[in-house]
């Protein structure tokens, strides 16, 4: 319920007047309807089928009377002018209100995608770390979907819950003792179909959770399809997908069920309830034949908007867990929020390192309630416009130390210093706007490699694209390709080689004319030549912006002004390349020796 109320006060918020005015609409259609009904007392004393009395003591004879001075033909021709008149007036609000209705679905909709997508988009990188991203992609697609028809089963339940409120005011007009009884009834029924409801929701958890499983699972799955494929792993993952796809088919059919279940309750109770209430009518509350015939019209008209009243409920209820999953996602994003106003990404600026960047005391952990940190004592200094590489064995905290120097990750202990200046979130997003990041795993969209590196900047020349390609020995393989530019990668640059990816992301890093530049394994991939054309391109960058290096291969930072030796999360050695290699029994010179055995 809780659910539901925040929606109406969002949907209120948002819409505005367009919701008020869809009310408005509402309520002539059902006044329409009702006084259309009306029209059938008068029509039937003139054609002479049904003898109401001029005094007859009751709103049938009232309504009836108020015709019995005009002509019989003329008044059956007036009758029925009327009623064309009412028709056609109650299908134009009704036109009216569908447009409506889908404006204020789609405008909140809209709202809706764009509030979740900004909140995701401001949180910190913590939040990342927590959540699977195909949790969250699920959230954004899936179930936004799922809300959406939520929002347009409210409307109509808001519909039919106005057309109701008029029909029983029109009922109680013509017999207030009926009508209780009726009602009376009705409350009965909905009583009992609480327990429907609550299953609806339990069942609507239940989807919830399996469209993340589904999405998660084949995401996973495509991500690793060479692996899969090179180790036959074909039958384990199709054999996981049957169970998966059964288990979906058994919930949409437990939901179907349910809800066929409560509809056939519904109206066999509905049935039984009219028949009583016929009986009663004429014989305890001696109902005149024209009013009772126009009580049974009006909840004749009623009984189905009753049944979908109950199915839309139970519908809204499977589809609450969905909203509920979208709102989770809301406040997770916005507690996580980094930047509070995120209009300050315009004017954010480039942050200029003149010195140095230091870490001072620094202890971070990943899950705040653990005593393992991942980063203990980090005291270190990255001199501005220098080659800093880091290096150590797997797990030593290589790119969490990255991570805490661009302000991706706050220190649970200690400070992140820019030429003497606090790091925090007044000048974090300067700091990132003057970093280029160049992951291990590269990461490219499925467009061309124009539109993948003039993401960066929209304005770089073709001369400029072609400048970042030769240094990151990129301009070669680009050149020789059918549209070079212009050529599609495919999804995450599938149809390009792992060193020709790194290169591109390489390229495109360089285009961005960093301050400071970070390379996380970003030379990987490459071939010895190819690796040694980029060494050299960075040792022309020394002097004009910091680099900071995460290397395994010990051989490509050879000309870095400094080496940080990471183990276990702490700093056990400083200084130049050469004289680390002096050092034995250290930690550099057995990563360093092992690397010569390799070799």
């Amino acid at each position: 319920m809780k659910q539901i109320l925040y929606l109406v006060k969002q949907l209120h918020q948002h819409t505005g007047k367009i919701l008020y005015l869809n009310l408005i609409g509402m309520i002539l259609i059902s006044l329409f309807e009702g006084i259309g009904l009306l029209l059938i007392i008068p029509l039937i004393g003139m054609t002479g089928m049904m003898t109401i009395g001029q005094g007859e003591n009751s709103q049938a004879g009232y309504f009836s009377n108020l015709f019995n001075p005009i002509p019989g033909e003329i008044g059956i021709l007036i009758i029925l002018g009327i009623y064309v008149l009412l028709l056609v007036g109650q299908s134009f609000f009704q036109h009216k209100q569908i447009i409506l209705n889908a404006k204020i679905q789609q405008s909140f909709l809209r709202h809706l995608r764009e509030k979740t997508y900004k909140s995701i988009m401001l949180a910190n990188w913590e939040f990342f770390l927590k959540n699977r991203k195909t949790d969250i992609s699920n959230s954004m697609t899936t179930e936004l979907a799922r809300v959406s028809s939520m929002i347009s089963l409210f409307l109509q339940f808001l519909a039919a819950f106005v057309f109701t409120l008029i029909q029983i005011g029109f009922a109680i007009w013509f017999s207030a003792k009926i009508t209780g009884f009726v009602l009376l009834f009705g409350f009965i029924l909905l009583f009992f179909s609480r327990k429907f409801i609550k299953k609806a929701s339990a069942l609507g958890g239940k989807t919830t959770k399996l469209s993340q499983s589904y999405l998660s699972g084949i995401t996973d799955h495509i991500n690793g399809i060479k692996d899969i494929k090179s180790n036959t792993l074909e039958n384990q993952h199709i054999s996981w997908f049957h169970n998966l796809c059964k288990r979906m088919e058994n919930n949409v059919i437990e939901i179907i069920r349910l809800r066929t279940v409560s509809q056939l309750r519904y109206k066999v109770a509905s049935s039984v309830l009219l028949a009583v209430f016929v009986y009663f009518s004429i014989q305890l509350f001696q109902s005149q034949p024209a009013q009772l015939m126009l009580i049974v019209l009006i909840f004749a008209r009623l009984w189905p908007r009753f049944a979908g009243i109950q199915s839309n409920l139970e519908t809204m209820s499977s589809m609450l867990p969905s909203l509920h999953s979208l709102l989770d996602l809301q406040n997770d994003s916005d507690s996580a929020r980094e930047i509070n106003n995120g209009e300050h990404f315009q004017n954010a600026g480039r942050l200029q390192i003149k010195k140095e960047m230091t870490c001072q005391d620094v202890y971070f952990r990943y899950k705040k309630d653990s005593s393992i940190y991942a980063l203990k004592n980090i005291n270190v200094t990255i001199p501005a416009n220098k080659m800093t590489a880091v290096v150590g064995p797997s797990g030593a905290g290589k790119s969490t130390l990255i991570d805490i120097l661009m302000g991706l990750n706050k220190p649970d202990k200690g400070r992140v210093m820019v030429d003497g200046t606090l790091l925090s979130e007044d000048n974090l997003l300067a700091l990132r706007s003057a970093i280029s990041y160049v992951p291990q795993d590269p990461f490219l969209f499925n467009a061309t490699i124009r539109e993948n590196l003039s993401l960066v900047d929209e304005e770089a020349t073709e001369e400029q694209l072609w400048e970042a390609l030769k240094f990151s020995s990129a301009a070669d393989f680009v050149n020789k390709l059918p549209l070079g530019l212009d050529t599609m990668i495919g999804d995450r640059g599938i149809r390009l080689s792992g060193g020709e990816r790194q290169r591109l992301v390489l390229a495109r890093a360089i285009l961005r004319k960093p301050s400071i530049l970070v390379l996380d394994e970003a030379t990987s991939a490459l071939d010895t030549e190819n690796e040694k054309k980029i060494q050299e391109a960075l040792e022309e960058l020394k002097g004009k912006m910091t680099i900071i290096v995460i290397a395994h291969r010990l051989s490509t930072i050879r000309h870095a002004d400094q080496v940080l030796v990471l183990d276990q999360g702490e700093i056990v050695q400083t200084g130049g390349f050469n004289q680390l290699a002096k050092e034995k029994k250290s930690m550099f010179h057995h990563l360093l020796n092992n690397q010569l055995e390799v070799n």
